[in-house]
């Protein structure tokens, strides 16, 4: 290959991660589903414009994959403000979170991912800059320290997080703003599968969107991905997809008629087979599915619980009889 060549290639694929990224809704008209909250955030952003004043700090939680980065960039855009993201893992020292605050503009958004995951050390001078917009820094040490107060541009902070317990109360407590995103319906997830599928270019039906959309765990984000590895197994069969090859090609990938993956299937088999129903502890649970607890706890827990086929006791988890069921097993009395 020529150099010549090599660049159209690399040109090629870059357009391409373009228009993959671009499913992305830019404005809350694009936004599908969770319209209670969308409806919300249309008032206060508006109130925020008409005042011309920085939007209150605004705290998303919810499961993975549900939203939260995405309304932070629509919220960025119909503000008409710049979005600097960081996340709470590498914020490691008050320093970095000084540097990110004292470069913002007037009215921008900052979203931190994972934002119960910042140290406490970094987290307690977040806190005059959230209520006060200034910053409170230590200069030096021992007897020649002395304390700076740098005053900030008026900003908004946008918190994600999957896990709300593990936010101390000082920090959720500065956060005018608090919504929780909810699990999508396979209804929902359908139009966005429709919307992906034409921005795309992939033919799609209504009822190939409906398959995909039951089977994707209540998650756009889950349910994006299973419509791309779909249109990779519908070009054998010349780039449609309906409901028939969209359910052989979910099968062909473990993900079965109620959306429950491998792992999914593994953790309800081993309650019920290992441990007799339950209970039992997430330590024994992630050490018999050879899967890490937090992982366990973030990404498959939440889904089998609010679909009644795991149930947490103070005891450990217990199978329901729908997870019996589901798994063709008798319920033992």
């Amino acid at each position: 290959m020529t150099d010549l060549d090599a660049q159209e290639a690399a040109a090629l694929a870059a357009a391409r991660a373009r228009v993959d990224d671009s499913v992305r809704p830019a404005s809350l008209d694009d936004f599908i589903g969770q319209n209670e909250l969308r409806a919300n955030l249309r008032v206060y952003l508006r109130a925020a414009k008409e005042r011309g004043k920085a939007l209150d700090h605004t705290l998303f939680y919810g499961n993975p994959g549900l939203g939260k980065t995405t309304l932070a960039q629509i919220m960025a855009s119909e503000l008409g403000v710049n979005l600097v993201s960081t996340s709470g893992p590498v914020l490691e020292r008050s320093g970095d979170l000084a540097a990110i605050l004292t470069n913002l503009q007037r009215h921008d958004i900052l979203f931190v991912d994972e934002i119960h995951r910042m140290p406490i050390a970094v987290e307690e001078v977040l806190y005059p800059a959230l209520e006060d917009f200034t910053l409170d820094l230590v200069i030096g040490q021992g007897p020649a320290a002395r304390t700076v107060k740098i005053d900030l541009e008026p900003f908004t902070l946008v918190g994600a997080t999957t896990r709300m317990g593990l936010i101390s109360n000082p920090l959720r407590d500065r956060f005018g703003i608090v919504a929780r995103l909810e699990y999508y319906s396979p209804e929902d997830l359908s139009r966005i599968v429709q919307r992906t599928a034409r921005i795309l270019g992939v033919p799609l039906s209504p009822e190939g969107a409906l398959e995909i959309g039951r089977r994707a765990r209540g998650t756009p984000r889950i349910a994006n991905r299973l419509l791309r590895r779909v249109r990779d197994f519908a070009m054998q069969d010349g780039g449609a997809i309906d409901s028939g090859n969209a359910a052989h090609a979910m099968e062909r990938m473990d993900v079965d008629a109620s959306g429950l993956d491998q792992m999914d299937r593994r953790i309800l088999e081993v309650v019920i087979r290992h441990y007799d129903g339950g209970p039992v502890g997430i330590k024994a649970l992630a050490a018999a599915c050879a899967e890490e607890e937090r992982t366990i706890e973030d990404i498959y827990e939440p889904y089998l619980i609010q679909h009644g086929y795991l149930k947490r006791t103070s005891r450990g988890r217990m199978a329901t009889s729908k997870a019996y069921a589901h798994m063709k097993m008798l319920l033992r009395t």
